[in-house]
């Protein structure tokens, strides 16, 4: 969640470059890139190829994201002829935002994304706007939630500490999904501290080990997640980590980024991330959360060659 201090201050920011740059920060968010990475991680076969297609962050609203471009964004990834998509989370609006854009019933946005092609499939985990989205979830502590009722009915499996065995060309991987962090808001009782920078906050539903021990041979492993704080926690038998959440930073002037919503800040707000010979993907993801603002780090597809040589980062 953006605080009051953090959305002031990237309002300030973009004031500061004056209109033309705000201007451009209101446009930006429109704008669609496909950003391409090709790699060979570690722990992934060489003779492997995998085309893997991330949609992160849409954010679906009727005035910035609405159903329309949904149905663009997804007819552009059919286009990219990848082997899977991923959707690490993040359907529904923000609630500051819907007080001003408007909502789309999940069932809407569900249909258009069971439209992606791939042969082997579509598959989503849960983001904190997704369980942030209804106060009864947040009241009871538990699901199920809107977004994910939603993509269920449209035939998207949705993963909570899950792995599924899949095939490409008769080679196993496993596809593991981990619940989301961020899942539920500070318990009452303890707001307070969280406001003053305390160390009690959001409670979440992940559970790694548990994910990971439903893995139950040596075939290399994909890990899908909502937020990157669970990097440092990821062992080395995953061969990559792919999430979304930081939107980038949403505004990043020359590499700063005001607002990360990270307890890690900048570490992982974007890109390809080495850690340990580890590998992780942060995307920019799509739409936007807090202020209707992007700069710097449009919205994009992604799209990730497995098992093939590097050749750096494409837009």
């Amino acid at each position: 969640m953006i605080s009051r201090r953090q959305l002031l201050t990237g309002l300030l920011t973009l004031s500061a470059g004056g209109a033309g740059f705000g201007g451009y920060a209101l446009a930006e968010p429109f704008r669609l890139n496909v950003t391409r990475y090709s790699l060979m991680p570690r722990n992934w076969p060489k003779d492997l190829r995998l085309r893997i297609a991330v949609i992160a962050d849409l954010h679906v609203c009727p005035r910035w994201m609405p159903l329309d471009r949904v149905a663009r964004i997804v007819a552009r990834t059919n286009a990219l002829a990848p082997d899977i998509v991923l959707l690490p989370g993040d359907f529904a609006p923000s609630r500051r935002m819907t007080k001003f854009a408007g909502r789309e019933e999940p069932d809407a946005w569900a249909r258009l994304l069971a439209k992606l092609e791939a042969p082997l499939g579509c598959h989503a985990v849960l983001g904190n706007h997704d369980w942030w989205d209804d106060i009864q979830v947040q009241m009871r502590r538990h699901g199920p939630t809107p977004s994910g009722e939603a993509l269920k009915r449209a035939g998207i499996p949705v993963y909570e500490n899950e792995a599924v065995r899949l095939e490409k060309d008769g080679q196993p991987f496993w596809l593991a999904g981990l619940g989301d962090q961020w899942a539920f808001w500070p318990r009452p009782q303890n707001y307070e501290e969280f406001r003053r920078g305390g160390k009690v906050g959001y409670e979440g539903v992940d559970d790694l080990p548990a994910t990971l021990a439903k893995v139950t041979d040596d075939a290399p492993i994909l890990l899908m997640v909502h937020e990157p704080d669970i990097f440092p926690e990821v062992p080395d038998r995953v061969a990559l980590t792919v999430c979304g959440h930081t939107h980038g930073g949403q505004i990043s002037l020359a590499g700063f980024t005001p607002v990360v919503p990270s307890k890690f800040g900048s570490r992982y707000v974007y890109g390809h991330i080495v850690e340990g010979g580890r590998d992780l993907i942060v995307s920019g993801g799509l739409g936007v959360s807090g202020m209707p603002v992007r700069f710097g780090v449009p919205p994009e597809i992604v799209v990730i060659d497995l098992g093939v040589a590097p050749r750096g980062v494409t837009a």
